[in-house]
C-alpha cells in the first residue's frame, strides 16, 4: 500500500471521529471519538515518515500519545467528579461544573 490509502484510511478515521464528537452527547464516546481523531493523525504522520524515510514523524506520534494518555487522566477525571455530583454523563451537564 501506498501513502495515498493510508490518508484515505486517516481521513476516515478523522471523519468518524469529528463526526462523534459533533454528534453524540455521551461524554466517554466524545473521548473515544477525540482518541480516534488523534490516531488518525499518526496513522498519517507515520505513513509521512515511511514514505520519506526518516524517523522525525514516529517522534512526534510517541509526543501525540503522550497529550493522548493525559487527556484522557483529566478527561476521566472530570467524567467522574460529573458522575458523583449529577449522575450523568450528559455533556450538557458538564457545563455545570463552572463556577
Amino acid at each position: 500500500m501506498g501513502t495515498f490509502e493510508y490518508q484515505v484510511v486517516a481521513g476516515l478515521l478523522f471523519l468518524i471521529g469529528a463526526a462523534g464528537v459533533l454528534i453524540r452527547r455521551n461524554l466517554i464516546v466524545v473521548f473515544m471519538s477525540i482518541e480516534m481523531m488523534l490516531n488518525a493523525a499518526n496513522l498519517s504522520l507515520v505513513a509521512f515518515s515511511r514514505q520519506w524515510g526518516n524517523l522525525d514523524g514516529q517522534v512526534l506520534v510517541f509526543m501525540v500519545i503522550v497529550v493522548a494518555a493525559v487527556e484522557v487522566a483529566v478527561g476521566l477525571a472530570i467524567l467522574i467528579s460529573l458522575i458523583r455530583n449529577r449522575d450523568s454523563v450528559n455533556v450538557e451537564d458538564a457545563t455545570l461544573l463552572k463556577w
